[in-house]
């Protein structure tokens, strides 16, 4: 026996066909993020400088990782999991000056000043020169980075093509689970 119609007429699309409608919008305007309809160099090299700037982001970030590892260097066990994952970001957007795993973590942080003079949004790098006193205030410094910078790349998700989107979004999550790992379980 079917249902009777409801009382009530709906206005509008209703929920099943706004969940079936909703995947493949967004698919289409990631596809087509990068095309503005201008000049055809124009799209390429924003995506170009958002990627150049992702990588840059993430090996100052290694770099502050290494400032705190030197530093601290009882936390370097804690610490060397999550800064090869941030090499492998830094990869992932085409960078490559952070890949050896095995860099002098105290020549990092000398140069880390003068690694992105031109630099203005990006993390900070005058910072990870000066590690804190103590394990807990190194550690929230680190998450710090991480939070702001994986803000950052979400908010700029929507100004990307749909590939560099998909990986802004990414390293973004991993940024966030770092300051969860780094937050959680004070030493």
């Amino acid at each position: 026996m079917p249902f009777p119609p409801s009382p009530r007429a709906r206005s509008g699309p209703r929920r099943r066909s706004l969940l079936a409608v909703a995947p493949a919008a967004l698919a289409l305007s990631g596809c087509t993020g990068g095309d503005s309809g201008g000049p055809a160099g124009d799209g390429p090299s924003a995506a170009d400088r958002a990627r150049a700037r992702a990588a840059r982001d993430s090996e100052e970030l290694v770099e502050r990782y290494d400032a705190v590892i030197a530093a601290r260097p009882g936390l370097a066990k804690r610490l060397r999991p999550l800064r090869e994952e941030v090499v492998r970001h830094a990869q992932a957007f085409g960078g490559g000056r952070t890949s050896s795993a095995s860099a002098s973590p105290a020549a990092s942080a000398s140069v880390s000043p003068a690694a992105s003079p031109s630099a203005s949004a990006s993390v900070p790098s005058a910072p990870s020169a000066a590690v804190p006193g103590n394990d807990k205030d190194a550690l929230a410094g680190l998450a710090a980075a991480e939070r702001e910078l994986a803000d950052r790349r979400a908010k700029a998700l929507g100004g990307v093509p749909g590939e560099l989107a998909r990986l802004l979004a990414s390293v973004a999550a991993a940024g966030a689970a770092h300051v969860y790992l780094l937050t959680e379980g004070d030493a």
